[in-house]
């Protein structure tokens, strides 16, 4: 089936159908991870980030914070 025939079904679905199949597809990835890989790039920033955080240079924030954050600024 052709993406565009896909997105169109997918339109049609309900909430909570397109929930379902958000969760399916999700799942069916996870079961690829293995295949997938990490792009130097992302490893390089992740490891600078991390030694950062070793050394108590970043800001740590909770996940409320965050999220209030982000509700101002929208």
């Amino acid at each position: 089936m052709e993406l565009d025939k896909i997105t169109s079904e997918i339109n049609k679905l309900s909430l909570p159908q397109k929930l379902i199949l958000a969760q399916d597809i999700w799942d069916s990835i996870a079961l690829e991870e293995g295949n997938l890989s990490m792009p130097e790039w992302q490893k390089r920033e992740l490891g600078r980030r991390y030694s950062e955080f070793q050394k108590g240079n970043l800001a740590l924030h909770d996940w409320q914070e965050v999220h209030e954050g982000l509700r101002k600024t929208s």
